[in-house]
């Protein structure tokens, strides 16, 4: 029986050819035909949901351009790692939308960063309101990846992301289940707060390599299921009835003789994975090829890798290479 094509999701738009998170990176993965969109979220000081990777935005945005923001430059631990830079839980909307959004990878992709300090970040409401117009302009539906980052930390300043997140879901109409909305995230805590606030949504656990979620790391120490261990078989006995999937790194995937996807589906559990880029920079050492880092190696062997594991949703950073393949 021949397997299905999986989703092909654009993750944070198509910041393979458009800063990540930006308009136009969303409307060319629309126009790019992908199922769905991944956009990040994170707070500002007044509870404004916004969509950054991350919420240290020296990267991202312009604010290193602003003197009058000089002095909100500051070092932070986030998730046990120390920050240095300016973060969006100090800022107010109405200061965070004087910013602009900037490529975060400007030495791999040049041809992005042309596209530097001229468009707004955008906040989740905009967001959501942008795919919903977008899915009439396309005549198809397209879905949202939603993923909810560092609640535990914004949880201990103050900032509980899951009713806010709640809040603009509803306002804007995706908490019903009439739109496809998946919510993700690599704290499985968060995941049941939204489940709480009764959105309806499938959820699904992402997964590092490496390492601990974070969340409960802080409540269980070194007795905190570590990410590997939660992807063996009585790892996802444990997620059963809890999320809907799991979502994990491709380095996962390409380890030869891995059964993640066949455990987890033998337990009604989707996968997604994540991120699939062309570029040599990001893919396995065996793939690579000639002219740096910047320049495609032969993603196309690693892709197929990936996809005869049979997972369900890919995400990609260039959408019209993603459609092409996996939809091939």
């Amino acid at each position: 029986m021949p397997r299905k094509s999986p989703l092909v999701i654009g993750h944070r738009g198509a910041p393979g050819y458009r800063p990540e998170h930006s308009r136009s990176s969303y409307e060319l993965a629309f126009a790019m035909g992908v199922d769905a969109v991944e956009p990040d979220v994170v707070a500002t000081r007044d509870g404004v949901l916004v969509v950054r990777h991350e919420n240290e935005i020296s990267g991202t945005t312009d604010v290193a351009r602003h003197p009058e923001f000089a002095d909100r430059k500051t070092t932070k631990r986030v998730d046990g790692q120390a920050l240095t830079g300016w973060f969006t839980e100090d800022f107010t909307w109405a200061e965070l939308s004087t910013l602009r959004c900037r490529e975060r990878l400007p030495e791999v992709r040049t041809s992005s960063a042309t596209f530097d300090d001229t468009q707004p970040i955008l906040r989740l409401t905009d967001l959501l309101d942008l795919v919903r117009k977008s899915s009439v302009e396309h005549g198809r539906e397209i879905g949202v990846v939603l993923e909810v980052k560092h609640a535990t930390y914004f949880a201990s300043i103050g900032l509980e992301l899951a009713p806010l997140i709640a809040r603009d879901l509803r306002a804007t109409g995706w908490a019903d289940g009439e739109l496809p909305l998946i919510i993700e995230s690599f704290e499985s805590t968060v995941l049941g707060r939204l489940r709480e606030q009764r959105i309806a949504a499938s959820y699904v656990y992402l997964i590092e390599a490496a390492g601990r979620p974070y969340d409960l790391l802080v409540a269980q120490g070194k007795q905190a299921l570590s990410y590997k261990a939660t992807v063996k078989p009585a790892g996802l006995d444990s997620l059963i009835g809890r999320v809907d999937g799991i979502s994990v790194s491709k380095k996962m995937l390409l380890v030869p003789g891995n059964t993640i996807v066949d455990d987890a589906h033998a337990r009604g559990l989707k996968v997604f994975t994540w991120t699939c880029r062309p570029e040599n920079g990001f893919l396995s050492p065996e793939f690579r090829a000639g002219g740096g880092k910047a320049a495609y190696g032969d993603y196309e062997s690693e892709w197929r890798v990936i996809a005869s594991t049979g997972v369900d949703g890919v995400f990609v950073d260039q959408p019209d290479l993603g459609v092409g393949f996996f939809r091939g």
